[in-house]
C-alpha cells in the first residue's frame, strides 16, 4: 500500500514497484485515516507511509496501523530534512520496519535512479520478512530459524534451526583458522567455520549495519553502555548525511555516553561514540603518539559512503589484535573484505545471526566465510561484546 497526499507521487511510487515484476501495490491512499480504512481489505505486506499529510499525517497512523496489523512492514517515506530525519528515527522506535528518503520535489521523485532502487530493495525485502512471520506462525509452518547462538569453545554446538540450513563446526584449538568453508552438506546445508577469538582486550570497537541497523544499534549501545566507558566506538551505517547526525543523537540518548558525528582530525576519546557522516567514509590514523579520525570522499565501496570496508581495514592496520568488529543486518556484503584483513590482523569478529536479522547478508557474508568467533542474535549481541571487551570471549 502506499500512502502519500501526493497524486502525482501516489502514481510515481506506484509504477516504480510495480515495475519491478514482483511487486503488486493492492491499494493507495491520500491520509493515514483512509489507509486504515483500506488496511483490512487490501491485506498489505508493505505500507509505504508519508510523513506530512493532512487529516491524519504518518505518525498519527503509524501506531494504529501496527495495532489494527502488528505483522504489516510500516516503511516510512519522508524528505531529507532535520526534522523529518528526526521523526522517521522516532518512527523506527516506534515500530517502523525502515526509512525511504525521499527527494524533496516531485521532479527530483521522478528523476533520482537511487531512490526507486532503494524501494523497490526495501519493499520486497521486507514483504519477503511477512511472508516469512506468516509461514512460521502458521500451524504445522516453519519455525522462527537462523543460526543458532555459537561462541568457540562450546561444548556442543546446537543444531541448526529449520530456516538456517547451516551447520557450524566450531573451533576449539589456536591453531591458525582453515580456510573459510563454504561447502554443500548432502542435505544443501552448508558450513559455518568459528574461529578463536584474540588473546588481547580490545581497545576500539567498530560497528558495521545497513538494513535495519538503526533499530538494532539502539539496542545494542543501550545494552553495553556500562561497559564501554574505557573504549571508543566508531559506527557505520549507511545512511544520507542528515539522517547521520540525528542516529548519532539517538544513541547519546541510548547510552548517555558522548555521541556524535565524526569530524576529520579529532582523536579517538574513551567512551565516545563516533558515526560515520552520510556521504563520507569514516577511517583512523595515526598522529605521533594518538589515533585519530579520518573523514574522506573517496569513491563509494560495495555501493556506499560511508563503508564498512574502509573502516574495518584502517583499524586493522592500527589496532590489529587489540580491535573488536561486529557486523549487524543488512543488505550486499560490505564489511567483507575489511573483515578479512581484521582477522588476518588478529582481531576478534562477531555477527548477527539470521534469524534476528532484517536482512542477512553483511553478516551472513562474514560468517559462512569463516570469519567470526561468534554468531548470536541481537538479544545476545550485548553480553558477548561485554564478555570481549573484559578479555573472555
Amino acid at each position: 500500500m502506499v500512502v502519500d497526499d501526493s497524486a502525482v507521487i501516489r502514481g510515481f511510487l506506484t509504477r516504480y514497484l510495480e515495475e519491478d515484476g514482483t511487486i503488486k501495490v493492492v491499494a493507495t491512499a491520500s491520509n493515514g485515516l483512509m489507509a486504515l480504512r483500506s488496511l483490512e481489505t487490501a491485506k498489505p505486506e508493505v505500507v509505504v507511509l508519508d510523513i506530512e499529510m493532512p487529516v491524519m499525517d504518518g505518525m498519527t497512523a503509524l501506531p494504529k496501523i501496527l495495532e489494527a496489523d502488528p505483522q504489516v512492514k510500516v516503511v516510512m517515506a519522508s524528505t531529507l530534512t532535520r526534522k523529518n530525519a528526526e521523526v522517521s528515527l522516532r518512527a523506527l522506535q516506534m515500530g517502523a520496519a525502515d526509512y525511504v528518503p525521499k527527494p524533496e520535489t516531485t521532479r527530483a521523485v521522478n528523476a533520482n535512479i537511487d531512490f526507486r532502487q532503494e524501494l523497490v530493495e526495501k519493499v520486497k525485502v521486507y514483504a519477503a520478512a511477512r511472508r516469512r512471520t506468516r509461514r512460521e506462525d502458521m500451524p504445522g509452518g516453519k519455525v522462527p530459524g537462523g543460526v543458532p547462538s555459537l561462541r568457540e569453545g562450546a561444548t556442543k554446538a546446537p543444531a541448526p534451526r529449520a530456516r538456517a540450513n547451516y551447520t557450524v563446526v566450531a573451533r576449539r584449538s589456536e591453531e591458525a583458522a582453515p580456510k573459510p568453508v563454504r561447502m554443500a552438506a548432502p542435505n544443501g546445508e552448508r558450513q559455518i567455520v568459528l574461529r578463536p577469538p584474540s588473546k588481547s582486550k580490545p581497545d576500539i570497537l567498530v560497528i558495521g549495519s545497513s538494513t535495519g541497523g538503526p533499530q538494532a544499534l539502539i539496542k545494542l549501545i543501550g545494552g553495553i553502555k556500562d561497559s564501554v566507558k574505557h573504549t571508543p566506538i566508531l559506527v557505520v551505517q549507511h545512511m544520507p548525511a542528515t539522517f547521520t547526525s540525528i542516529l548519532a543523537d539517538h544513541l547519546g540518548r541510548a547510552s548517555s555516553l558522548p555521541s556524535s558525528e565524526a569530524q576529520d582530525g579529532e582523536p579517538l576519546l574513551p567512551g565516545h561514540i563516533y558515526v560515520a557522516p552520510g556521504d563520507y567514509h569514516m577511517t583512523v590514523r595515526r598522529e605521533g603518539a594518538r589515533t585519530v579520525l579520518a573523514l574522506d570522499q573517496n569513491p563509494q565501496e560495495n555501493f556506499c559512503r560511508p563503508a564498512v570496508d574502509p573502516m574495518f581495514r584502517s583499524v586493522a592496520g592500527i589496532y590489529g589484535a587489540r580491535a573488536l568488529a561486529v557486523v549487524l543486518t543488512g543488505m550486499g556484503h560490505d564489511g567483507l573484505r575489511g573483515a578479512r584483513d581484521l582477522v588476518g590482523s588478529g582481531a576478534t569478529l562477531v555477527a548477527q545471526d539470521e534469524a534476528s536479522s532484517v536482512v542477512w547478508g553483511m553478516p551472513g557474508a562474514v560468517a559462512t566465510a569463516g570469519l567470526c568467533s561468534a554468531v548470536v542474535p541481537l538479544s545476545d549481541m550485548a553480553g558477548v561484546i561485554v564478555k570481549s571487551l573484559g578479555g573472555g570471549l
